[in-house]
């Protein structure tokens, strides 16, 4: 996919799912198993800015990852790196990737028009 510009809402995501994740010192982090979500930091990229986010905890041990703004071009197969302050906690590989910012957006502007042709079907414009 080629977007039209390097800030292009299609390369940015706020979701994305991992495989397994391979905890460092707690196997998983015992607040997640707690409370079945965890915020942290997450890296994708080496020397990127660390990017706040929440953790989801699966059954099979793989996590959905909810960023707190979007980040651009989350890509599958890359690895997902969890910090909690200086430590980090583990990572796992990028599996999926949720809908792009681009998509969203067109899904809400289709919605908006399906609402103002609903409502214009009610109320005549006069």
């Amino acid at each position: 996919f080629k977007a039209p510009s390097r800030d292009h809402p299609a390369l940015y995501r706020d979701l994305l799912r991992t495989n397994r994740v391979h905890w460092i010192a707690e196997e998983p982090p015992a607040e997640l198993v707690r409370e079945k979500m965890m915020e942290c930091h997450l890296r994708f990229r080496h020397q990127m800015a660390l990017v706040p986010c929440v953790l989801t905890l699966n059954q099979d041990g793989s996590v959905w990852v909810t960023l707190v703004k979007p980040a651009r071009a989350i890509t599958p197969g890359q690895f997902a790196v969890f910090y909690k302050g200086d430590e980090c906690l583990g990572s796992g590989k990028i599996l999926r990737i949720g809908p792009s910012v681009y998509t969203l957006q067109q899904g809400r502007n289709r919605e908006e028009s399906i609402k103002k042709e609903e409502i214009d079907k009610i109320e005549p414009a006069t």
